[in-house]
């Protein structure tokens, strides 16, 4: 079920009936071969849709006056990109580190000239190389994540640093207060720039608190529109876009470059919550404390051997939450 979202074939039914799935090495050799398997595709569609929102994709519906070339063609192409990526990552067995700072995608030709990359030519998608200052390196580049985590009128900063906080730093921000303001779009008469609208919102006390971790994260991404396309001059509200933050502990941002290379540094962090979303979906409930034994163990397990992601996956595989369960008291 977890890496197939079906029944088990013949040759694992077998093992089990024989009792020699648990000997040494078999989980190991059996969780390598369903993977290969075709139909760990479900493990990509099912799994990134759940983690990365994919599934919210059929519900975006950007302002088509402000965005007029956006059309299903490329909200299905967003999509494929995202899952081929993923794909290639469990499939090549790379380090999971390679979801932050990648140096390829996958583009067919609508979606190579939504990114402004050249040299890619019809419907088909294939693997492009990026550049080393490619914009477009990892999932903080991808037209899905960065359209997911916007309005359909506007960029927020506040859904694009909870988004990351959430899915990439296993970090999730409180639920705000009731009865939180609507953001001011005039102080004495002059109108605000989208980026003075949340700062004056964040600068509320009751507020402050979580909008201090979650918007520096969303500024840096501010190059990008609300359907992933690079901007370099204004942002939706007609203000010059600024991508600079700081970091609570006074790290300086710059940019999408800046946000990468701040989560390579705290590589762990992403490691452990990207092992405790899979481990969610495979479990099909939320992590409890008493999982976290299983999930430092994963993520060591992972460090050791340069982050692959098979790590994480058979780490899950073996872990006690996934092979015990606890029966209800009579």
């Amino acid at each position: 079920l977890f890496l197939w979202s079906s029944l088990p074939d013949d040759e694992l039914l077998e093992l089990a009936v024989a009792a020699k799935l648990r000997e040494p090495g078999t989980l190991e050799q059996q969780v390598d071969r369903m993977l290969a398997d075709p139909r760990a595709a479900a493990l990509t569609e099912n799994f990134a849709g759940q983690w990365l929102y994919l599934r919210n994709l059929e519900l975006l519906r950007p302002d088509v006056y402000m965005f007029p070339n956006f059309n299903a063609r490329l909200r299905r192409a967003m999509k494929q990109e995202t899952e081929l990526f993923f794909g290639s990552i469990l499939r090549e067995n790379r380090s999971v580190l390679t979801f932050i700072d990648a140096d390829y995608t996958f583009l067919n030709q609508p979606l190579a000239e939504h990114y402004g990359i050249e040299g890619v030519q019809g419907p088909a998608f294939r693997r492009v190389q990026l550049d080393a200052d490619s914009p477009r390196r990892g999932l903080l580049g991808q037209a899905s994540i960065l359209s997911v985590t916007s309005y359909a009128n506007h960029t927020s900063v506040v859904k694009r640093g909870q988004w990351i906080l959430a899915n990439l730093l296993a970090s999730s921000p409180p639920p705000p207060p009731p009865d939180v303001p609507a953001l001011k779009s005039t102080v004495d008469g002059r109108i605000l720039t989208p980026r003075e609208q949340t700062e004056l919102h964040s600068s509320n006390p009751a507020c402050a608190t979580c909008h201090v971790r979650m918007d520096p994260l969303g500024y840096a991404l501010e190059n990008f529109d609300v359907v992933g396309a690079w901007r370099t001059e204004h942002d939706d509200g007609g203000g010059l876009i600024d991508v600079s933050a700081s970091l609570p502990d006074g790290t300086k941002l710059d940019g999408v470059a800046g946000l990468r290379g701040v989560l390579l540094e705290h590589k762990d962090a992403f490691t452990r919550a990207f092992a405790e979303r899979m481990l969610t979906y495979a479990l099909g409930r939320g992590v409890e404390p008493e999982d976290g034994p299983a999930v430092r163990t994963i993520v060591r397990r992972t460090a050791a051997d340069d982050y692959r992601i098979r790590n994480v996956v058979l780490g899950i595989v073996e872990s006690e939450p996934f092979n015990l369960k606890r029966t209800p008291e009579l």
